[in-house]
């Protein structure tokens, strides 16, 4: 097959968009808008194709899905379940990592990985505090056993939704609610045993550095301090302050105006006005506010005056995909003035930072100490700017509709299960009654929504269509046959394997599915083999999510569990090839890749 032009440019866009989802410099959702405007304007498609994405059936059932495990959530049916069931577990660790990775698999074959991992990491940093262990041995297992089970179900993530509706885009029947399952539960128990035999041997257990919700304090934290007129120190040197070098406390830097002076030298005389930049734990920092002559900066320049001390509450805030906040300082995003929160500090887990706090450009999984009123706190965490941990009380649930709101919840699943309704309705139709029945608010609801996810969805269903109108996903398909040959069908499927979980790493899981299956079922077309085949295995590979704490659920532990990128590596990379290894023989014998004649 030739390369016509507009095969070429078609592939300018979808490369360029590689590009910028794995720079991350841009939120997906708006590289995912700019491949939308770049395939209307340059005409490889109508614009009613273009948009015909935000139409789908794909994302009407996602928006359903979101609504209705967000009213799950308000109803506290998932807490009530999780607590209970680790409620009765011993002293055991073993026993503690295996409950808690059985509870939060099977929870999350039915609702998103992300939100079964919110609800357990609470409770399982509790139990770890009380047990006086590191949360370390317990966050890892908890993160991957969410991941395990994206398998079992359509619905376990929007990825096999979106993957249903390319399928059905292409003249295949839609994916059945459990047809992932016959491979997918294989997969879950070996990645469970595989968890609880060989990974707990090669995670980190660093007893003395992970927090628990009883012992949270021992994270590392960067914040400025001020000394304020008429402060005792003035005059002094550093090393006859408060915060000398015996005192738990570690200076980065000290600024005077615009100069930067010695912080190490013994004779530094500090002023009025001198910004000292200092790194310790919370329990250190919020010492500080007991040391007179010297306050944090937050507490000088900040302060609400209407929030009494005794009211104010302190937390620990870890920045979440897709939040605006990424790639801003405190200053560009005016954080005090938007959200009514105080920084404390700052932690980016293995790095040093020289800078002042409020220049400092947030990164995904920094973690911020927060302190505000308890209603501010709670509306960030609702926000899902930050999975906060640690020193609110909950939203008060309502607790009476949880049975109802199962019910709806399960009806739902029932009725598109057994053909009664399509899976679009019975999404939409499980939101409507769980608004209806108030298990949830409109309001509570439609923050709940990850719009940025049916963004993403809604925009890059238009580079799919366009891959298909110009003949691109037959040009690449053609390619990849002269590259790796046709002649072991076997190996072409695992080879769609291995490329979808290396575009996984840095795309999203919706985004590299719907590259990679259009040229996936050219393919299958080209090679007279079952597309089918092809659909499932990507579906598979693209939640093998386990090499990078980029996953949501995965970077929900990393501060936390004081994990560092190389231990996703180390214990992800066997999972994945265990995974690959399952697939490989089972995707196969559960879909035959040649056609039943």
């Amino acid at each position: 097959m030739q390369l016509t032009p507009d095969i070429a440019l078609c592939l300018a866009i979808l490369i360029a968009a590689v590009a910028l989802f794995a720079w991350d410099r841009i939120a997906a959702d708006v590289v995912a808008l700019g491949v939308l405007l770049a395939v209307v304007s340059t005409n490889l498609i109508s614009t009613e194709q273009a948009f015909a994405g935000f139409g789908s059936g794909t994302v009407v059932m996602i928006l359903g899905l979101f609504i209705m495990t967000a009213a799950l959530s308000n109803t506290g049916i998932v807490d009530i379940v999780g607590r209970s069931v680790l409620s009765h577990v011993g002293s055991n660790p073993t026993v503690l990592i295996a409950v808690v990775m059985v509870s939060v698999s099977a929870l999350s074959a039915f609702i998103s990985n992300t939100a079964a991992a919110a609800f357990f990491i609470p409770i399982v940093l509790g139990l770890a505090g009380k047990r006086g262990t590191s949360p370390s041995r317990y966050l890892l297992p908890l993160a991957f056993a969410s991941i395990l089970t994206s398998s079992v179900s359509l619905v376990s993530t929007s990825t096999n939704i979106v993957i249903s509706e390319l399928m059905s885009r292409s003249g295949q029947p839609a994916m059945g609610m459990f047809e992932l399952a016959p491979v997918g539960i294989p997969i879950a128990i070996a990645g469970i045993i595989y968890m609880l035999t060989i990974g707990v041997r090669l995670m980190p257990h660093r007893e003395k550095d992970g927090p628990s919700m009883e012992d949270v304090g021992n994270r590392t934290y960067q914040a400025d301090l001020v000394i304020p007129d008429g402060s005792s120190l003035i005059g002094k040197t550093i090393a006859e302050s408060p915060i000398a070098a015996n005192s738990g406390y570690s200076v980065v830097k000290l600024l005077r105006g615009s100069k930067t002076l010695d912080s190490k030298a013994a004779k530094t005389v500090l002023a009025a006005g001198d910004e000292i930049v200092i790194e310790g734990t919370r329990r250190d920092l919020l010492r500080v506010k007991d040391i007179k002559g010297i306050e944090i900066k937050a507490d000088v320049h900040l302060a609400d005056p209407d929030l009494r001390p005794e009211d104010a509450v302190v937390v620990e805030g870890v920045l979440m995909p897709g939040s605006p906040l990424i790639g801003q300082s405190l200053r560009s995003a005016e954080f005090y003035d938007r959200y009514g929160l105080q920084v404390l500090g700052l932690n980016r887990a293995g790095y040093g930072l020289a800078h002042k706090l409020s220049r400092i450009r947030m990164r995904l999984g920094d973690v911020l100490l927060l302190q505000g009123s308890p209603e501010n706190v709670s509306a960030m965490d609702r926000g899902n700017l930050f999975s906060i941990f640690g020193g609110v009380d909950a939203v008060r649930q309502k607790s009476s509709h949880a049975a109802l709101s199962v019910m709806i919840f399960a009806s739902a699943l029932m009725a598109a299960t057994f053909g009664f309704v399509s899976f679009p309705v019975a999404g939409i139709g499980g939101a409507f009654f769980m608004l209806l029945t108030r298990c949830i608010s409109p309001e509570e609801a439609y923050r709940k929504v990850e719009w940025k996810v049916l963004i993403l969805i809604g925009s890059l269903l238009s580079l799919g269509a366009a891959m298909e109108a110009t003949g691109t996903g037959k040009y690449l398909a053609a390619q990849l046959i002269a590259v790796i040959g046709a002649q072991d069908p076997v190996f072409v499927l695992g080879s769609f394997f291995l490329l979808t979980v290396a575009l996984t790493q840095p795309m999203s899981n919706q985004a590299a599915a719907i590259v990679i299956l259009p040229i996936a079922f050219e393919t299958a077309s080209q090679l007279g083999l079952n597309p089918r085949s092809f659909a499932m295995m990507i579906a598979i590979a693209a939640s093998c999510s386990y090499l990078t704490p980029l996953e949501p659920s995965s970077l929900m532990v990393y501060g936390p569990g004081k994990y560092r990128f190389a231990d996703f590596v180390k214990v992800g990379l066997p999972l994945t090839v265990l995974i690959f290894a399952i697939a490989i023989v089972m995707v196969p014998l559960v879909w035959p890749l040649t056609p039943a004649t």
